[in-house]
């Protein structure tokens, strides 16, 4: 990351940020950070003002993520997952029409019961580790949800900052 530039020029690091994460208090309080003198400092500043997010700062970010749902859309996001790169994924083969099924049934009945979509740190995991986590997370309570979904979203944050170029 040309950190030099991140620091001196806002339009440029406000864009960089928003490419990790969409919530415009997040942004604001990294940005009002800086300068940075190394990407660790950076990234540690990223957790500290997430740990200060509230619940409506969550939801502005979770809205930066494309919903799970479209069958056809999920078709072709699994169909693809053989091209990536190895450390990304826990031996995914392609998805199964059963698993994108179960994928987009229980994306929509975790918004009909949390209000959000389904926010999951999905590097790594196949298809069905994902729909097997969503089902599994369909049983908690809203509060712990959103909590658990903002410290996905807190990783996803990460892995983003990380491959920042």
């Amino acid at each position: 990351m040309d950190l030099q530039r991140f620091n001196t020029d806002e339009e440029f690091a406000r864009s960089q940020l928003a490419s990790c994460c969409v919530a415009q208090r997040w942004i604001d309080g990294v940005l009002g950070q800086r300068p940075f003198t190394d990407e660790a400092q950076l990234r540690a500043a990223a957790d500290a003002v997430w740990a200060r997010m509230s619940e409506p700062d969550l939801l502005e970010a979770f809205e930066g993520h494309p919903k799970i749902g479209d069958v056809s859309s999920l078709k072709a996001k699994y169909a693809s997952t053989a091209s990536l790169a190895a450390h990304e994924q826990s031996s995914v083969g392609s998805a199964t029409d059963e698993i994108i099924e179960r994928l987009a049934a229980g994306n929509t009945a975790y918004e009909e019961r949390f209000g959000f979509i389904f926010i999951v740190c999905a590097t790594g995991k196949s298809a069905e580790e994902m729909c097997d986590l969503l089902e599994a997370r369909l049983n908690n309570d809203r509060a712990d949800e959103l909590r658990i979904a903002g410290e996905e979203q807190r990783k996803i944050m990460q892995l983003r900052l990380e491959k920042l170029p």
